[in-house]
Formats: structure tokens, C-alpha cells, sequence
């Protein structure tokens, strides 16, 4: 028995013990780290950490106007980025279940704006906003294209989401394409032969069928749309005028650029604690809309 468990105990040592190993090296002490600084007053250089308690949190919450228009900045980006990546990427794999011929093309295009790294896609777009859609513009005369895209705090909110949208919608297709496709195919065939038309279909039956991959894909979305920086640092770098500027790239600046690292990981701190809040609610959410076929 003795020999059993030791036996065990060590496959759990060789096979799990390493990435342990590296898990909290990389995730663990790093968050825990994290935590403490957020309690002191430190530049991230210095050999001397002085210990402030719940100052960089009250400063925060009472004097930092920078944080709280990035916070409602991201708020209103992620609502936005979140409802149209997943409303284009379940429309995309819908059409791209259908027997076309050239959807695995389209499959291709589709998903591969995701596979291009945020700051080469915001440097790719900052010339077609600049350049291609004032070209196009002069051309064709449409106010759509003449437009200050970057510019202007309305019109760069929407460059950035613009952008976001299309990187991310691709990767969240795959997702709902796979969900699609196991949709059981009997179940389908009954809706129609009783009449059913394709809104009753898609609406009462599909749906609900994908509500698990709809759980991801909305966990996924929030988690990219709440953290996205290197999209915003290469697009607009936070501007015109810091009016899109998001927590991320917040904490970023207060963090490595003003040197007060002590009050960027409180930032972190807060951010983390919204985040993880509004995700677990949303996956509890979406978990109880899941049915079984």
C-alpha cells in the first residue's frame, strides 16, 4: 500500500510538478507581489519600498479623474465590443454552415485578421484611416470616408471598436461554427416538416443549443475587450486628448512612465476585482440558459 501511494505520489511529482512549478512562478507569486506593492509607495526602481496601506486606493477613488474616464471608456468599448464581435462571429458561422462552396475560403479571410499581433493590426489601420479612406473619400465624395477617424473623440471610439471587431469576430466564428455543427440535425428536420419557419428555428431551437458556446464566446470577449492595450497604444495611443484611453493603457503610464508603480498595481488590483466579478456573473448568467439536446 505504502509502495502504491509512493508510487503515485511520485507520477504526480514528474507529470504535474512542473508546470506547478511554473504556474506559480509565472501567475502566483507575481499576483501576490502585485498585491503588496499595491499597499506601498515604490517607483519600481528604487531599493526602498515604503509601506502606505489603503493610500493609492483612496487616491484612486478620490482624486484620479484619468482612471475613472478610462474605466468608463473601456465600460462603454467592452459593451459594444463584446455585442457586435458576438453578434458578427454567430451571423458568420451561421452562413458558413451553409453548403456554399467557397465557405472554407471564407472560413480562411475571416478568421485571419486574429492571427495578425494587435500593434501591427493598429499600425495597418492607422494608414487606412489616414491615408486609404481619405484617398477613397476624395474620390467617391462620401462623408463616411472623409471623416477624422482619428481625430476626434467620437470618431476614434469608434476606429477602435471598429478594429476590434474585426480582429476578434473570426476566432469567435470558429467557436460557433464547431457549436453549430452539432446541432443535432433530426431535431431540425422535425421543426421544419411541423412548419417551423428559420426565425422559430433559429430562435427556439438553435440558440439555445449553442448557449454553451455562446458562455465562451462571451467570457472571451469581455476578457479581451477589458484588457485590450496593444490595439489602443498603436491606433490612437490613448488619444485625442486621453479620450480613449483605456485602464490598461491607465496602468500602464502610471505604472512604467510616471514611475509610481505602487499606484499602478492598486489600479491593477481594482481592475482585476471588476473584471473577474462581471465575468463570474456572466458565466453564471449564461450557465443557467444552457439546455441539453
Amino acid at each position: 500500500m505504502n509502495r502504491t501511494k509512493a508510487s503515485r505520489l511520485l507520477q504526480q511529482l514528474i507529470f504535474v510538478g512542473p508546470s506547478t512549478l511554473f504556474f506559480a512562478l509565472i501567475m502566483i507569486i507575481p499576483f501576490l507581489l502585485g498585491l503588496y506593492y499595491s499597499f506601498t509607495n515604490w517607483n519600481g526602481v528604487s531599493s526602498q519600498v515604503q509601506w502606505v496601506g489603503l493610500d493609492n486606493f483612496i487616491t484612486i477613488f478620490t482624486n484620479d479623474t484619468k482612471f475613472r474616464d478610462a474605466f468608463w471608456f473601456t465600460t462603454r468599448f467592452t459593451v459594444l465590443g463584446v455585442l457586435l464581435t458576438n453578434v458578427l462571429g454567430f451571423f458568420l458561422a451561421y452562413l458558413l454552415t451553409k453548403p456554399l462552396k467557397t465557405r472554407n475560403v471564407l472560413r480562411t479571410l475571416f478568421f485571419m485578421p486574429n492571427v495578425i499581433g494587435g500593434l501591427l493590426l493598429g499600425f495597418i489601420w492607422q494608414f487606412i484611416f489616414v491615408k486609404s479612406f481619405a484617398a477613397i473619400g476624395d474620390l467617391t465624395n462620401l462623408a463616411f470616408f472623409n471623416l477624422p477617424w482619428l481625430g476626434t473623440k467620437g470618431t476614434a471610439f469608434w476606429a477602435i471598436v471598429i478594429v476590434f471587431v474585426w480582429q476578434t469576430a473570426g476566432y469567435l466564428m470558429v467557436i460557433y461554427i464547431s457549436s453549430l455543427n452539432n446541432v443535432p440535425k433530426d431535431i431540425l428536420e422535425a421543426a421544419e416538416i411541423d412548419g417551423a419557419s428559420r426565425g422559430q428555428i433559429l430562435r427556439s431551437i438553435i440558440i439555445p443549443l449553442v448557449m454553451p458556446a455562446v458562455t465562451v464566446c462571451l467570457f472571451l470577449a469581455i476578457s479581451w475587450s477589458f484588457k485590450m492595450f496593444d490595439l489602443n497604444l498603436s491606433l490612437t495611443k490613448g488619444g485625442p486628448f486621453g479620450s480613449t484611453e483605456s485602464v490598461a493603457m491607465n496602468i500602464y503610464y502610471e505604472a512604467f512612465t510616471n514611475n509610481r508603480l505602487g499606484l499602478g498595481t492598486a489600479k491593477a488590483v481594482i481592475f482585476f476585482v471588476v473584471v473577474a466579478i462581471i465575468t463570474s456573473l456572466q458565466v453564471r448568467f449564461t450557465k443557467r440558459k444552457e439546455v441539453e439536446a
